[in-house]
């Protein structure tokens, strides 16, 4: 009798680890990649500057997907003479990459010059170059937008890139900064019929709306505390840090909006820092605090023992998880003060760069199974 006793209760306990640890497994994640090719020929100041100030608020958007995207960034620029004729004009900013501070680094130091447009040639390096998920449920997204005729490149057609493209499961959307009637709209056309993907026609100078709200002082006051509870660590702790701190000066300069913007996305699944912080870091599967050499931890834990490491990282994990709540809560009153001004005034932002990159990504994730909350616009 013993025996079975004790063979039942050994059968339960097992039984209940197995549970929870089902529980405690982490949500597994769909990838979603995205480049953003955006035109620096003249005139594209509006486009850029509407990149910059609405990147935040598009990361906020796909962060609501279910089930849990693994977003990740590329930028590209084409149309400056000094990226050289034998690149057709084209010059890769970033990688695919999770690190969205570095994306926004990149796309806050991008500047204008006239030149020649190659839709086809950036469309190509983006399909070639780039690091493409694997996985079979991946959505794989090019943004390519700009101001002039999209056939302009002599050595390659667009038909031919984009089909390329989605032979490889890459869908391409075409953003043409002009009217909806412009002969040169037709070519735009073509780029995203060809990949299956989606048309917009923006007004680039005047689509970008951005609402200041009562509540983006204490969002971005929310967004500095969370800084702290950042533990810089390893071969990127200086650089890691540092791009935190130029990203919030960047949004700063911007606008109190786009400051309030980043700190929501601060809260966001979306926003990953495992290469250099500590608390991120510990959701990482392969990620061992002991083999943390003490040199590279923060100077405040190089003379803690290792469990007191760990506690200090479960106390700032539980911070930051504290202020995460607190914003994505103001940040829900801020949406609504957002959509209630607009309708109030009559704005509409159908014609901004986020809103058309975003109407093409929602349709196409739904596709790959994706679900959205009803879109706030």
């Amino acid at each position: 009798m013993k025996t079975t006793t004790l063979i039942l209760t050994i059968a339960l306990a097992g039984s209940l680890a197995c549970c929870a640890s089902a529980r405690s497994a982490p949500e597994k994640e769909r990838p979603i990649d995205l480049v953003i090719c955006l035109d620096t020929s003249n005139s594209m100041d509006g486009l850029i500057n509407a990149a910059k100030q609405k990147l935040w608020d598009i990361v906020n958007e796909l962060a609501k997907a279910k089930p849990k995207p693994h977003l990740r960034v590329a930028l590209y620029a084409y149309g400056t003479p000094a990226f050289g004729a034998e690149t057709g004009y084209v010059r890769k900013q970033i990688d695919l990459t999770d690190d969205l501070d570095a994306v926004y680094a990149k796309l806050t130091a991008l500047v204008t010059d006239g030149g020649e447009e190659y839709v086809a040639r950036v469309v190509r390096a983006s399909v070639l170059e780039q690091p493409w998920s694997g996985e079979k449920d991946a959505l794989k997204i090019i943004v390519v937008a700009g101001n002039e005729p999209a056939t302009q490149d002599r050595q390659f057609k667009t038909a031919d890139v984009c089909k390329d493209a989605i032979t490889r499961g890459i869908i391409v959307n075409a953003i043409y900064c002009g009217p909806p009637t412009s002969p040169e709209a037709d070519g735009w056309r073509d780029v995203a019929r060809a990949a299956d993907g989606q048309f917009a026609c923006i007004d680039q100078d005047r689509g970008t709306i951005v609402v200041s709200t009562p509540f983006d002082q204490k969002l971005a006051a929310l967004g500095g505390e969370i800084n702290r509870t950042y533990l810089p660590y390893g071969s990127r702790a200086s650089e890691g840090k540092a791009l935190q701190g130029a990203a919030d000066m960047s949004a700063m300069a911007a606008s109190p909006a786009v400051f309030a913007s980043r700190a929501v996305a601060k809260a966001s699944g979306q926003y990953r820092n495992a290469s250099w912080d500590l608390v991120d870091a510990m959701g990482r599967k392969d990620f061992d605090l002991a083999k943390v050499r003490k040199e590279e931890l923060p100077a405040d834990m190089q003379a803690m023992t290792l469990d007191q490491r760990r506690a200090h990282l479960d106390a700032m994990a539980k911070k930051r998880a504290s202020l995460q709540r607190q914003i994505i809560q103001l940040s829900a009153q801020r949406q609504k003060f957002i959509d209630d001004e607009l309708k109030r005034n009559g704005k509409s932002d159908d014609k901004a760069f986020d809103a058309a990159m975003l109407r093409a990504i929602r349709e196409q994730a739904t596709r790959k199974n994706f679900e959205f909350e009803k879109l706030a616009r």
